[in-house]
Protein backbone atom coordinates (compact mmCIF):
# COMPACT_ATOMS: atom_id res chain seq x y z
CA UNK A 1 0.00 0.00 0.00
CA UNK A 2 1.46 3.36 -1.06
CA UNK A 3 2.63 5.69 1.70
CA UNK A 4 1.94 9.41 1.70
CA UNK A 5 3.29 12.59 3.24
CA UNK A 6 0.95 15.10 4.89
CA UNK A 7 2.30 18.64 5.37
CA UNK A 8 0.30 20.42 8.05
CA UNK A 9 -0.25 23.53 10.05
CA UNK A 10 -2.60 24.25 12.94
CA UNK A 11 -5.16 26.97 12.38
CA UNK A 12 -6.87 29.47 14.65
CA UNK A 13 -9.58 26.93 15.45
CA UNK A 14 -6.90 24.60 16.80
CA UNK A 15 -7.47 22.14 13.96
CA UNK A 16 -4.71 20.54 11.89
CA UNK A 17 -5.00 21.19 8.18
CA UNK A 18 -2.68 20.71 5.23
CA UNK A 19 -1.94 18.83 2.01
CA UNK A 20 -0.94 15.29 1.18
CA UNK A 21 1.59 14.22 -1.47
CA UNK A 22 3.05 10.87 -2.55
CA UNK A 23 6.01 9.73 -0.47
CA UNK A 24 8.15 9.52 -3.60
CA UNK A 25 8.10 13.36 -3.59
CA UNK A 26 9.33 13.61 0.03
CA UNK A 27 12.75 15.11 -0.73
CA UNK A 28 11.29 17.79 -2.98
CA UNK A 29 8.55 18.61 -0.49
CA UNK A 30 11.06 19.01 2.34
CA UNK A 31 13.07 21.34 0.11
CA UNK A 32 10.29 23.37 -1.50
CA UNK A 33 7.16 22.85 0.58
CA UNK A 34 3.62 22.85 -0.82
CA UNK A 35 1.22 25.59 -1.78
CA UNK A 36 -1.18 27.19 0.68
CA UNK A 37 -3.68 30.05 0.81
CA UNK A 38 -3.83 32.95 3.32
CA UNK A 39 -7.62 32.68 3.68
CA UNK A 40 -7.20 29.17 5.11
CA UNK A 41 -6.24 30.95 8.33
CA UNK A 42 -9.84 32.18 8.49
CA UNK A 43 -11.41 28.70 8.57
CA UNK A 44 -13.73 28.19 11.53
CA UNK A 45 -14.05 25.03 13.58
CA UNK A 46 -17.40 24.39 11.88
CA UNK A 47 -15.87 24.22 8.42
CA UNK A 48 -16.49 27.46 6.55
CA UNK A 49 -14.23 30.48 6.07
CA UNK A 50 -15.22 33.50 8.15
CA UNK A 51 -16.91 35.79 5.66
CA UNK A 52 -15.27 38.84 7.19
CA UNK A 53 -11.55 38.20 6.83
CA UNK A 54 -8.49 40.14 5.81
CA UNK A 55 -7.47 37.98 2.85
CA UNK A 56 -10.40 37.20 0.62
CA UNK A 57 -9.46 35.18 -2.45
CA UNK A 58 -6.05 36.78 -2.98
CA UNK A 59 -2.49 35.82 -2.10
CA UNK A 60 -0.37 32.67 -1.93
CA UNK A 61 1.79 30.98 0.68
CA UNK A 62 4.02 27.96 1.10
CA UNK A 63 3.78 25.34 3.81
CA UNK A 64 7.46 24.66 4.53
CA UNK A 65 7.77 21.40 6.50
CA UNK A 66 10.15 21.15 9.44
CA UNK A 67 11.97 17.84 9.03
CA UNK A 68 12.48 17.72 12.80
CA UNK A 69 8.77 18.16 13.55
CA UNK A 70 7.30 15.06 12.02
CA UNK A 71 5.99 11.63 12.97
CA UNK A 72 5.40 8.41 11.08
CA UNK A 73 1.98 6.83 11.57
CA UNK A 74 2.55 3.18 10.63
CA UNK A 75 0.46 1.06 8.30
CA UNK A 76 -2.18 -0.90 10.20
CA UNK A 77 -5.35 -2.79 9.30
CA UNK A 78 -5.69 -1.40 5.81
CA UNK A 79 -4.63 2.13 6.74
CA UNK A 80 -1.47 3.13 4.82
CA UNK A 81 1.56 4.66 6.45
CA UNK A 82 1.59 8.46 6.64
CA UNK A 83 4.50 10.79 7.35
CA UNK A 84 2.98 13.82 9.08
CA UNK A 85 5.15 16.95 9.13
CA UNK A 86 4.37 20.26 10.81
CA UNK A 87 5.20 23.29 8.73
CA UNK A 88 5.79 27.01 8.88
CA UNK A 89 3.53 29.14 6.72
CA UNK A 90 5.80 31.34 4.62
CA UNK A 91 5.55 33.78 1.76
CA UNK A 92 6.17 32.30 -1.71
CA UNK A 93 9.85 33.30 -1.53
CA UNK A 94 10.29 31.45 1.77
CA UNK A 95 10.34 34.54 3.97
CA UNK A 96 8.35 34.32 7.23
CA UNK A 97 4.65 35.23 7.10
CA UNK A 98 3.60 37.59 9.87
CA UNK A 99 0.38 35.67 10.47
CA UNK A 100 1.94 32.22 10.97
CA UNK A 101 1.16 31.01 14.51
CA UNK A 102 4.30 28.82 14.71
CA UNK A 103 6.48 31.78 13.76
CA UNK A 104 4.65 33.85 16.39
CA UNK A 105 5.69 31.36 19.08
CA UNK A 106 9.26 31.08 17.81
CA UNK A 107 9.68 34.88 17.82
CA UNK A 108 8.37 35.19 21.39
CA UNK A 109 10.84 32.57 22.60
CA UNK A 110 13.68 34.31 20.76
CA UNK A 111 12.79 37.63 22.43
CA UNK A 112 12.77 36.02 25.88
CA UNK A 113 16.23 34.64 25.28
CA UNK A 114 17.59 37.88 23.83
CA UNK A 115 16.16 40.21 26.48
CA UNK A 116 16.50 38.09 29.62
CA UNK A 117 18.78 35.19 28.73
CA UNK A 118 16.01 32.69 29.47
CA UNK A 119 14.62 29.62 27.74
CA UNK A 120 11.41 27.73 28.42
CA UNK A 121 10.84 24.08 29.15
CA UNK A 122 7.18 23.18 28.65
CA UNK A 123 4.58 20.46 28.52
CA UNK A 124 0.91 20.42 27.49
CA UNK A 125 -1.43 18.07 29.42
CA UNK A 126 -4.45 16.94 27.39
CA UNK A 127 -7.79 15.57 28.50
CA UNK A 128 -10.36 14.03 26.17
CA UNK A 129 -13.47 11.86 26.14
CA UNK A 130 -13.27 8.34 24.67
CA UNK A 131 -16.59 6.72 23.94
CA UNK A 132 -17.48 3.29 25.28
CA UNK A 133 -16.45 3.79 28.91
CA UNK A 134 -19.94 4.30 30.35
CA UNK A 135 -20.58 2.91 33.80
CA UNK A 136 -16.98 2.93 34.94
CA UNK A 137 -15.81 4.97 37.92
CA UNK A 138 -13.40 7.91 37.77
CA UNK A 139 -9.72 6.95 38.07
CA UNK A 140 -10.71 3.28 38.23
CA UNK A 141 -8.84 0.26 36.96
CA UNK A 142 -12.09 -0.80 35.30
CA UNK A 143 -12.10 2.31 33.10
CA UNK A 144 -8.39 1.96 32.46
CA UNK A 145 -8.86 -1.63 31.24
CA UNK A 146 -12.03 -0.73 29.39
CA UNK A 147 -9.99 1.47 27.07
CA UNK A 148 -7.87 -1.46 25.91
CA UNK A 149 -6.37 -2.13 23.49
CA UNK A 150 -6.63 1.57 22.55
CA UNK A 151 -4.76 2.74 25.66
CA UNK A 152 -1.73 0.49 25.33
CA UNK A 153 -1.60 1.11 21.58
CA UNK A 154 -1.65 4.86 22.21
CA UNK A 155 1.20 4.79 24.71
CA UNK A 156 3.25 2.55 22.40
CA UNK A 157 2.59 4.76 19.37
CA UNK A 158 3.48 7.96 21.23
CA UNK A 159 6.74 6.36 22.38
CA UNK A 160 7.52 5.13 18.87
CA UNK A 161 6.92 8.56 17.37
CA UNK A 162 9.19 10.27 19.92
CA UNK A 163 6.51 12.16 21.84
CA UNK A 164 7.69 10.72 25.18
CA UNK A 165 4.46 9.74 26.98
CA UNK A 166 4.61 10.00 30.78
CA UNK A 167 1.18 9.02 32.10
CA UNK A 168 -2.06 7.61 30.68
CA UNK A 169 -4.95 7.63 33.10
CA UNK A 170 -8.72 7.43 33.50
CA UNK A 171 -9.90 10.87 34.61
CA UNK A 172 -12.80 12.28 36.63
CA UNK A 173 -15.37 13.08 33.96
CA UNK A 174 -17.60 10.56 32.24
CA UNK A 175 -15.60 8.70 29.53
CA UNK A 176 -12.64 10.98 30.31
CA UNK A 177 -8.93 10.20 29.99
CA UNK A 178 -5.73 12.19 30.30
CA UNK A 179 -2.42 11.79 28.51
CA UNK A 180 0.73 13.65 29.54
CA UNK A 181 4.02 14.02 27.71
CA UNK A 182 7.48 14.65 29.11
CA UNK A 183 8.66 18.27 29.42
CA UNK A 184 10.84 19.47 26.57
CA UNK A 185 11.93 22.68 24.85
CA UNK A 186 8.95 24.97 24.43
CA UNK A 187 8.47 24.99 20.66
CA UNK A 188 8.82 21.21 20.54
CA UNK A 189 6.23 20.95 23.34
CA UNK A 190 3.77 23.04 21.32
CA UNK A 191 4.49 20.96 18.21
CA UNK A 192 3.77 17.82 20.23
CA UNK A 193 0.49 19.31 21.42
CA UNK A 194 -0.59 19.67 17.78
CA UNK A 195 0.59 16.17 16.85
CA UNK A 196 -0.86 14.48 19.93
CA UNK A 197 -4.44 15.37 19.08
CA UNK A 198 -4.12 13.96 15.57
CA UNK A 199 -2.41 10.78 16.79
CA UNK A 200 -5.19 10.20 19.33
CA UNK A 201 -7.96 10.88 16.80
CA UNK A 202 -6.35 8.75 14.12
CA UNK A 203 -5.79 5.81 16.47
CA UNK A 204 -9.36 6.05 17.79
CA UNK A 205 -10.73 5.91 14.24
CA UNK A 206 -8.67 2.80 13.54
CA UNK A 207 -10.10 1.22 16.71
CA UNK A 208 -13.65 2.11 15.72
CA UNK A 209 -13.96 4.54 18.63
CA UNK A 210 -14.73 8.24 18.87
CA UNK A 211 -12.91 10.90 20.85
CA UNK A 212 -13.52 14.59 21.48
CA UNK A 213 -11.15 17.15 22.95
CA UNK A 214 -13.95 19.72 23.33
CA UNK A 215 -14.08 21.71 26.59
CA UNK A 216 -17.45 20.15 27.49
CA UNK A 217 -19.81 17.54 26.09
CA UNK A 218 -22.63 18.77 28.34
CA UNK A 219 -22.82 22.04 30.31
CA UNK A 220 -22.72 20.34 33.72
CA UNK A 221 -20.40 17.50 32.78
CA UNK A 222 -16.70 17.04 33.36
CA UNK A 223 -14.56 19.37 31.30
CA UNK A 224 -11.48 18.84 29.15
CA UNK A 225 -8.67 21.31 29.69
CA UNK A 226 -5.13 21.70 28.44
CA UNK A 227 -2.83 22.54 31.33
CA UNK A 228 0.31 24.28 30.11
CA UNK A 229 3.37 23.75 32.30
CA UNK A 230 6.22 26.24 32.01
CA UNK A 231 9.69 26.25 33.56
CA UNK A 232 12.32 28.92 32.99
CA UNK A 233 16.00 28.02 32.66
CA UNK A 234 19.16 30.04 32.17
CA UNK A 235 19.89 29.89 28.44
CA UNK A 236 23.66 29.77 28.94
CA UNK A 237 23.82 27.09 31.63
CA UNK A 238 20.48 25.26 31.48
CA UNK A 239 20.06 25.87 35.23
CA UNK A 240 16.44 26.21 36.45
CA UNK A 241 15.69 29.69 37.77
CA UNK A 242 12.17 29.43 39.25
CA UNK A 243 13.06 27.88 42.62
CA UNK A 244 13.80 29.96 45.73
CA UNK A 245 13.34 28.22 49.09
CA UNK A 246 12.98 31.54 50.93
CA UNK A 247 10.11 33.03 48.93
CA UNK A 248 6.33 32.41 49.11
CA UNK A 249 5.51 29.20 47.32
CA UNK A 250 9.27 28.76 46.84
CA UNK A 251 8.81 30.75 43.63
CA UNK A 252 11.72 33.05 42.78
CA UNK A 253 11.05 36.76 42.24
CA UNK A 254 11.70 36.36 38.52
CA UNK A 255 9.10 33.60 38.29
CA UNK A 256 6.56 35.58 40.30
CA UNK A 257 6.96 38.58 37.99
CA UNK A 258 6.63 36.32 34.95
CA UNK A 259 3.39 34.95 36.43
CA UNK A 260 2.31 38.52 37.23
CA UNK A 261 2.40 39.39 33.54
CA UNK A 262 0.06 36.50 32.80
CA UNK A 263 -2.33 37.63 35.55
CA UNK A 264 -2.24 41.24 34.38
CA UNK A 265 -3.38 40.32 30.88
CA UNK A 266 -5.45 37.26 31.73
CA UNK A 267 -8.82 38.56 30.60
CA UNK A 268 -7.45 39.21 27.11
CA UNK A 269 -5.34 36.04 27.07
CA UNK A 270 -8.36 33.81 27.50
CA UNK A 271 -9.61 34.91 24.08
CA UNK A 272 -6.54 33.09 22.72
CA UNK A 273 -6.27 30.17 25.13
CA UNK A 274 -9.96 29.23 25.57
CA UNK A 275 -11.47 30.39 22.29
CA UNK A 276 -14.53 28.25 21.62
CA UNK A 277 -18.23 29.04 22.22
CA UNK A 278 -18.32 26.44 25.01
CA UNK A 279 -14.96 27.19 26.67
CA UNK A 280 -16.24 29.60 29.30
CA UNK A 281 -18.96 27.24 30.46
CA UNK A 282 -16.05 25.22 31.89
CA UNK A 283 -14.02 28.12 33.28
CA UNK A 284 -16.09 28.76 36.40
CA UNK A 285 -15.45 28.54 40.15
CA UNK A 286 -15.71 25.19 41.90
CA UNK A 287 -15.21 23.20 38.69
CA UNK A 288 -11.51 22.48 39.23
CA UNK A 289 -10.72 24.65 36.21
CA UNK A 290 -10.18 28.34 37.07
CA UNK A 291 -12.00 30.11 39.89
CA UNK A 292 -10.36 33.49 39.29
CA UNK A 293 -7.27 35.40 38.24
CA UNK A 294 -4.74 34.61 40.95
CA UNK A 295 -1.44 32.85 41.62
CA UNK A 296 -1.50 30.10 44.22
CA UNK A 297 0.54 27.25 45.56
CA UNK A 298 -1.02 23.91 44.52
CA UNK A 299 -4.56 25.34 44.29
CA UNK A 300 -6.44 23.95 41.26
CA UNK A 301 -8.79 26.92 41.13
CA UNK A 302 -5.89 29.28 40.34
CA UNK A 303 -5.28 30.69 36.90
CA UNK A 304 -1.57 30.10 37.51
CA UNK A 305 -0.65 27.30 39.89
CA UNK A 306 2.75 26.71 41.48
CA UNK A 307 3.04 22.96 41.09
CA UNK A 308 4.22 20.75 43.95
CA UNK A 309 7.62 19.11 44.12
CA UNK A 310 8.76 15.89 45.72
CA UNK A 311 12.08 14.77 47.14
CA UNK A 312 11.00 11.12 47.14
CA UNK A 313 13.59 8.87 45.53
CA UNK A 314 16.10 11.68 45.27
CA UNK A 315 13.86 14.11 43.41
CA UNK A 316 15.30 17.61 42.97
CA UNK A 317 12.72 20.34 43.81
CA UNK A 318 14.76 22.94 41.93
CA UNK A 319 14.32 21.01 38.69
CA UNK A 320 10.69 20.12 39.33
CA UNK A 321 9.16 23.49 40.21
CA UNK A 322 7.03 24.85 37.38
CA UNK A 323 4.09 27.12 36.70
CA UNK A 324 0.84 25.68 35.38
CA UNK A 325 -1.50 27.84 33.31
CA UNK A 326 -4.98 26.36 33.66
CA UNK A 327 -7.27 28.42 31.41
CA UNK A 328 -6.51 26.69 28.11
CA UNK A 329 -8.26 23.98 26.17
CA UNK A 330 -7.76 22.02 22.97
CA UNK A 331 -9.84 24.39 20.83
CA UNK A 332 -6.87 26.77 20.97
CA UNK A 333 -3.82 26.83 18.73
CA UNK A 334 -0.90 25.57 20.88
CA UNK A 335 1.61 27.87 19.17
CA UNK A 336 -0.55 30.93 19.87
CA UNK A 337 -1.10 29.77 23.45
CA UNK A 338 2.63 29.34 24.02
CA UNK A 339 3.62 32.57 22.31
CA UNK A 340 0.96 34.58 24.15
CA UNK A 341 1.98 33.21 27.57
CA UNK A 342 5.63 34.02 26.82
CA UNK A 343 4.72 37.53 25.70
CA UNK A 344 2.68 38.05 28.86
CA UNK A 345 5.55 36.75 30.98
CA UNK A 346 7.93 39.11 29.17
CA UNK A 347 5.60 42.00 29.95
CA UNK A 348 5.67 41.03 33.61
CA UNK A 349 9.46 40.80 33.68
CA UNK A 350 9.83 44.18 31.99
CA UNK A 351 7.16 46.07 33.94
CA UNK A 352 8.95 46.60 37.24
CA UNK A 353 5.65 45.96 39.04
CA UNK A 354 5.52 44.23 42.38
CA UNK A 355 5.12 40.47 41.96
CA UNK A 356 1.63 39.18 42.75
CA UNK A 357 0.66 37.68 46.07
CA UNK A 358 0.85 33.90 46.32
CA UNK A 359 -2.52 32.80 47.67
CA UNK A 360 -2.49 29.94 50.15
CA UNK A 361 -3.43 26.40 49.22
CA UNK A 362 -6.39 26.42 51.63
CA UNK A 363 -8.17 29.58 50.50
CA UNK A 364 -11.47 30.33 52.19
CA UNK A 365 -14.53 30.89 50.02
CA UNK A 366 -14.77 34.53 51.00
CA UNK A 367 -11.27 35.14 49.63
CA UNK A 368 -12.55 34.39 46.14
CA UNK A 369 -14.65 37.56 46.39
CA UNK A 370 -11.40 39.58 46.41
CA UNK A 371 -10.16 38.05 43.16
CA UNK A 372 -10.71 39.34 39.63
CA UNK A 373 -12.82 36.94 37.59
CA UNK A 374 -12.32 35.67 34.07
CA UNK A 375 -14.64 36.90 31.30
CA UNK A 376 -18.09 35.34 31.49
CA UNK A 377 -18.05 34.18 27.87
CA UNK A 378 -16.04 34.23 24.66
CA UNK A 379 -17.68 37.41 23.40
CA UNK A 380 -16.56 39.27 26.51
CA UNK A 381 -13.06 37.80 26.20
CA UNK A 382 -12.78 38.98 22.59
CA UNK A 383 -13.78 42.48 23.69
CA UNK A 384 -11.08 42.33 26.37
CA UNK A 385 -8.53 41.29 23.74
CA UNK A 386 -9.42 44.30 21.62
CA UNK A 387 -9.20 46.64 24.63
CA UNK A 388 -5.81 45.42 25.90
CA UNK A 389 -3.37 47.51 23.88
CA UNK A 390 -0.36 45.62 25.23
CA UNK A 391 -1.68 42.25 24.10
CA UNK A 392 -2.95 43.63 20.82
CA UNK A 393 0.53 44.84 19.91
CA UNK A 394 1.99 41.32 20.20
CA UNK A 395 0.21 40.28 16.99
CA UNK A 396 0.51 41.31 13.38
CA UNK A 397 -2.65 43.32 12.66
CA UNK A 398 -3.98 40.80 10.13
CA UNK A 399 -3.38 37.89 12.52
CA UNK A 400 -5.28 39.61 15.32
CA UNK A 401 -8.10 40.64 13.02
CA UNK A 402 -8.41 37.12 11.62
CA UNK A 403 -8.54 35.59 15.09
CA UNK A 404 -11.35 37.98 16.05
CA UNK A 405 -13.18 37.31 12.77
CA UNK A 406 -12.95 33.53 13.15
CA UNK A 407 -14.11 33.50 16.75
CA UNK A 408 -17.02 35.85 16.13
CA UNK A 409 -18.06 33.74 13.14
CA UNK A 410 -18.06 30.68 15.43
CA UNK A 411 -20.22 32.56 17.93
CA UNK A 412 -22.68 33.47 15.18
CA UNK A 413 -22.84 29.80 14.18
CA UNK A 414 -24.22 28.87 17.62
CA UNK A 415 -26.36 31.96 18.14
CA UNK A 416 -29.75 31.05 19.56
CA UNK A 417 -28.71 27.56 20.67
CA UNK A 418 -29.09 26.58 24.31
CA UNK A 419 -25.93 25.55 26.23
CA UNK A 420 -26.63 21.84 25.69
CA UNK A 421 -26.68 22.26 21.92
CA UNK A 422 -23.66 24.60 21.96
CA UNK A 423 -21.63 21.97 23.79
CA UNK A 424 -22.80 19.25 21.42
CA UNK A 425 -21.96 21.28 18.31
CA UNK A 426 -18.47 22.15 19.56
CA UNK A 427 -17.86 18.56 20.71
CA UNK A 428 -18.70 17.31 17.21
CA UNK A 429 -16.08 19.68 15.75
CA UNK A 430 -13.30 18.49 18.07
Amino acid sequence: MDSTVFVATCDLAGLTRGRGVPERDLDEVLRRGVGWVPANLALTCFGGIAEENAFGSTGDLRLMPDAGAGVVLPETDGHPQVRLFLADQTLPDGEPWDCDPRTFARNALADLRERFGLEVVASFEHEFMLDGSEGTAPFSFARYRGAEPFGSDLVELLARTGLEPETWLPEYGEDQFEITLAPTSALVAADRAVLLKEIVRDLARRHGRRVTFAPLQTPNGGGNGVHVHLSLVDAATGRPVLFDEQRPGRLADLGARFAGGILAHARALTAITAPSPSSFLRLQPHRWSVGGIFLAERNREALVRICPTSAVGGGDPERQLNLEYRAADATANPWLVLGSLIRAGLAGLASGDQPPEVWPEDMADQQFDEILSLPANLSEALDELEKDTVVRDWFAPELLRTHLDVKRAELRAVEGLDPVDVCRKVADAY
